[in-house]
């Protein structure tokens, strides 16, 4: 765990956000309309996802955040039964956003720099390439762009999980692969996956991208960083929806 006493490591978060809402009912009939299960409602919950669920997991990781995060917020709608917890359909209502400009930022202060790219606009090539000119520290990537050799750095760790990575027109040098259960692979290693009771995916690269951040900050070690983003991903998809970690399982990750 960390000492309390310790100064805050200080991170500047680049993000695309979004609300993810979820619509909770249960199935008992096919509708006489069409062959679909009508679901009848109970309830709707609603949770901060993607960028902003990285934010909150760097929060809860104990970092200070300067957040710079889509305005236009997407939206994604989940039908669950909840008797199953089967999700029935997902709609997503993406939302336009201007491209972030970053050249006027000071960079040199933080002690990392995380970005989550959904590819939605908001952050462009033009926004992470002048991000690894200007910035010397680690740099952390989850992207869902599909060349990513032109961020090629030895500062900089492409996170992307399986499918981006069979769908990639280039990768770098540094690019860690998700791969669910199975854990993930860096520099021709594959780290082991650790068992979990799987409740719900949603979020997991960005819990284990906050996690990625913090190993590497205190272990100064990205394979040990790797080793610990797994455990932490693993927590998160125990849980249903996304999930900010809480302080009994930052001690199980970190003690």
């Amino acid at each position: 765990m960390i000492e309390s006493s310790r100064t805050a490591p200080h991170v500047l978060l680049i993000g695309d956000s979004c609300i993810d809402e979820y619509i909770y009912g249960v199935v008992d009939r096919v509708s006489p309309e069409a062959p679909v299960p009508v679901l009848s409602f109970i309830e709707k919950r609603t949770k901060e996802g993607m960028a902003s669920n990285v934010l909150n997991n760097l929060h809860a990781l104990g970092f200070t955040v300067d957040p710079y995060l889509s305005p236009n917020q997407s939206l994604k709608t989940r039908y669950i039964d909840k008797r199953s917890n089967q999700q029935l359909l997902r709609v997503d209502d993406d939302r336009v956003n201007q491209p972030l400009k970053t050249r006027s930022m000071a960079l040199s202060h933080y002690d990392a720099i995380v970005i989550s790219d959904y590819n939605k606009g908001f952050i462009d090539n033009f926004t992470i390439l002048d991000i690894i000119f200007r910035y010397k520290g680690p740099v952390f990537i989850d992207t869902k762009k599909k060349d990513m050799e032109k961020f090629e750095s030895e500062n900089v760790y492409i996170k992307i999980n399986s499918k981006e990575y069979d769908e990639a027109v280039s990768t770098s040098t540094n690019t860690i692969v998700t791969r669910g259960a199975k854990g993930a692979s860096y520099a021709n290693i594959h780290y082991p996956g650790i068992p979990a009771e799987l409740s719900d995916v949603t979020g997991a690269g960005d819990t284990f991208l906050a996690a990625l951040c913090w190993g590497y900050h205190y272990l100064n070690n990205i394979e040990d960083a790797i080793k610990v983003a797994i455990h932490a991903a693993s927590i998160s998809v125990r849980h249903s929806g996304v999930y900010t970690l809480t302080e009994e399982d930052i001690n199980e990750i970190t003690g």
